[in-house]
């Protein structure tokens, strides 16, 4: 699932402007692939795992991409909240304060929606985040030990620091007053997925080749010796979402039955009731 590199937190991933996976799936070949195959099945596997991915609801893949995030601030970066760290001044008991015209009850102190009652130091990155490669602070790179993920996408610091309030986003993440987070995102192609992206590969390849394709043709029926046989078409195997191959078919039905053209995505307007700590 591609989104533009370099981008900052909270937005969901799209397809950016690629509209396909980022790499090419991991492959299981369970066919025997000639020394003629050898030339076309990078582009075989590149065009099986389109498919696939699509007709999986664009759901798998990995994608790398570095991050140059914005510290997530409870009401604004001016008094009473000093930068978003409202909670100093807030103290650990409900106090009225007029802001913008506005009243507001601090309390807790902790960013309203959040079920920690201490403050947080979190980030918001696009999600889901699968895994961390490395978080880099002014140049360095931190310890994992230093920061955690949760709900799949909120960056949050453990060691006791703070997570800048602003960086010079016109000079490199190896220099002073940088901060950037280099990681990726998405599900990993389960093992049903490897095999049915080989599969469909080794078919690509055999077309090529004008060897024996299992890929179905558009004939509708077969008669021999008195006996007609129907089969579906390979344009309404497609309009139903299958392929007619074995493993291939068998991976679409368990991981889109409905056919669904996109990962579904949830949006709560009234914000979390609860943190997935150390996803």
């Amino acid at each position: 699932m591609p989104i533009p590199a370099g981008g900052g937190g909270g937005e969901s991933p799209g397809t950016g402007g690629t509209g396909g996976p980022c790499d090419p799936w991991d492959a299981i070949f369970c066919c025997t692939l000639t020394p003629e195959s050898a030339a076309i099945t990078g582009q075989a596997l590149l065009a099986a795992t389109e498919v696939l991915y699509h007709l999986s609801g664009q759901r798998f893949g990995l994608c790398e991409f570095t991050f140059r995030p914005c510290r997530h601030d409870c009401y604004g970066n001016s008094w009473p909240f000093d930068g978003g760290s409202w909670w100093q001044w807030g103290g650990s008991y409900p106090r009225p304060v007029l802001f913008d015209g506005a009243w507001f009850n601090l309390t807790c102190g902790s960013c309203a929606g959040s079920c920690s009652c201490g403050p947080l130091e979190e980030a918001w990155l696009p999600g889901p985040i699968n895994t961390i490669i490395s978080v880099k602070l002014d140049g360095q790179t931190m310890p994992a030990s230093a920061y955690r993920v949760d709900d799949f996408r909120k960056l949050v610091r453990v060691d006791g620091g703070r997570w800048p309030a602003c960086q010079d986003l016109s000079a490199a993440d190896t220099e002073d007053n940088t901060w950037s987070v280099t990681l990726t995102i998405g599900e990993e192609v389960p093992t049903i997925g490897e095999m049915a992206v080989g599969e469909l590969a080794c078919e690509i390849i055999n077309s090529c080749l004008g060897l024996t394709c299992a890929l179905p043709k558009n004939a509708a029926s077969v008669s021999r010796q008195g006996i007609t046989i129907d089969f579906p078409t390979f344009t309404e195997l497609l309009s139903s979402g299958m392929l007619g191959l074995r493993w291939t078919d068998m991976f679409i039905a368990t991981y889109n039955p409905q056919r669904l053209k996109a990962a579904p995505m949830v949006f709560d307007v009234d914000g979390y009731l609860y943190r997935r700590a150390g996803t």
